[in-house]
């Protein structure tokens, strides 16, 4: 059960796992292009490069669809060359890195405004003299502060060469305060929230907001957000997860089906790679089976498929091969729900969509805890969600990374305690 020959006749090599993956950007691609002629998505990806893209920012709006999906197209398959030109294996991680990519270039990174985040972790690692390759994904989760380096380019009363300048000496300390920051805020929730990198750009992004107030740099709060393309984006969605659960059955779907059974029996806490435990065929089965979950759950509540939701959708599809799966995913899914029943808000509501999908950050609250637990963290994930953003401005596109940390330490040491507590009762009265 530890390789893919355990589970598919099927072995790939290195080469043609990259290869595999690196369709779904060029999936995308390829509609982007079929789409809209060529000189109207290059003007589209150049009003993307030129806009502010803090959250709310709809790139399809924007720069228009093509232009979106050619910009986290060129975008992912950058960042999967990255990895695989610096030798290292395919984990899930490299498929959770390279989704998130995809899914937050429709919304916020694009090609400009990620490299001096990257190029801070690369100046990291060569400060402490250790290989890029143990803190590439930490760099490439953190473009999640992509936006920052946009505005700095757009400060007011500076020449542009000295906000190109200022822009990439920000995002270089960004970069380069990310691998240390990111591994000790893990210990504060303990795996339980997925997102991280999330958590500590958030942190991050408030001390520079904060600075930037200070100085009378103040930031417009927007909501960019294009609708009416439900029908089209979801004939692409569930063709895309439909061929990827083909595709994990293709071949021994017996063996296939039981290792998806395991997968579905893990708690999915932060440190889980279903990549290396099952092999690919599992992962492409439970990637498939949560992006249509998650694609029907937004249609049945009325939501937009958009850039911003697609995002999110992909960020589940991309975290099912490092901790999400059906049974962990659909209970903090139903809390934030139940959330819109009991607050002032409705659940088809841009923000409230959003976090009704990042929320599966705090899966294994769920898988670890039961239903109940998850129910009660998205329920509580709803209401943090909707507020944390005010202090950075929306600058960490990873909001709901952040306001998971935040819940994930507030709930699990309670839930803990109750359970702790019941367990002595019980010996207790086996005595």
């Amino acid at each position: 059960m530890k390789n893919d020959s355990h589970c598919s006749p099927i072995k790939l090599t290195r080469g043609q796992r990259f290869l595999l993956l690196s369709a779904v950007p060029l999936y995308f691609m390829a509609a982007g292009l079929i789409l809209q002629p060529p000189g109207e998505i290059l003007e589209g990806i150049l009003r993307i490069f030129r806009e502010p893209d803090f959250l709310i920012t709809d790139y399809f709006v924007i720069g228009g669809i093509s232009a979106a999906f050619i910009n986290a197209g060129a975008l992912t398959l950058m960042s999967i060359a990255l990895v695989y030109f610096l030798g290292m294996d395919m984990s899930g991680h490299t498929i959770t890195s390279s989704f998130l990519m995809l899914g937050f270039s429709l919304f916020g990174k694009n090609l400009i405004n990620i490299w001096a985040i990257l190029a801070g972790v690369f100046l990291y690692s060569h400060y402490h003299k250790t290989s890029v390759r143990r803190y590439l994904y930490i760099g490439l989760y953190g473009t999640s502060l992509s936006p920052i380096i946009t505005q700095v380019m757009q400060l007011p009363d500076l020449p542009v060469w000295a906000a190109f300048i200022f822009s990439i000496i920000t995002g270089v300390i960004i970069g380069f305060v990310l691998p240390p920051l990111s591994t000790h805020v893990h210990y504060a929730h303990k795996g339980y929230s997925l997102y991280n990198v999330g958590f500590a750009s958030g942190i991050i992004a408030t001390v520079i907001v904060s600075l930037f107030r200070s100085f009378g740099i103040e930031i417009a709060s927007r909501q960019i957000w294009y609708t009416g393309g439900n029908r089209l984006f979801a004939g692409l969605l569930f063709l895309l997860f439909g061929l990827m659960i083909f595709l994990g059955l293709l071949k021994g779907p017996r063996q296939v089906l039981k290792n998806y059974g395991a997968i579905l029996r893990s708690s999915g806490i932060s440190g889980t790679d279903y990549l290396k435990e099952f092999g690919h065929s599992p992962v492409m089965l439970n990637m498939g089976i949560n992006g249509i979950f998650a694609v029907c759950f937004v249609l049945a509540v009325g939501g937009d498929l958009n850039g911003p939701t697609i995002g999110g959708i992909l960020t589940i599809v991309g975290f099912s091969a490092t901790g999400k799966h059906l049974r962990n995913i659909a209970p903090i899914m139903a809390g934030v729900l139940l959330g819109s029943f009991t607050k002032e808000w409705a659940i088809n509501d841009p923000s409230p969509l959003l976090a009704l999908l990042f929320s599966t950050t705090l899966a294994p609250v769920a898988g670890e805890f039961g239903v109940l637990a998850g129910l009660l963290a998205g329920y509580l994930h709803s209401s943090v969600a909707l507020n944390v953003g005010i202090v950075y401005g929306g600058m960490n596109l990873y909001n709901n990374g952040f306001a998971g940390g935040i819940v994930a330490i507030f709930l699990v040491p309670v839930i803990q305690s109750i359970r702790d507590r019941r367990a002595r009762a019980k010996g207790r009265l086996s005595l």
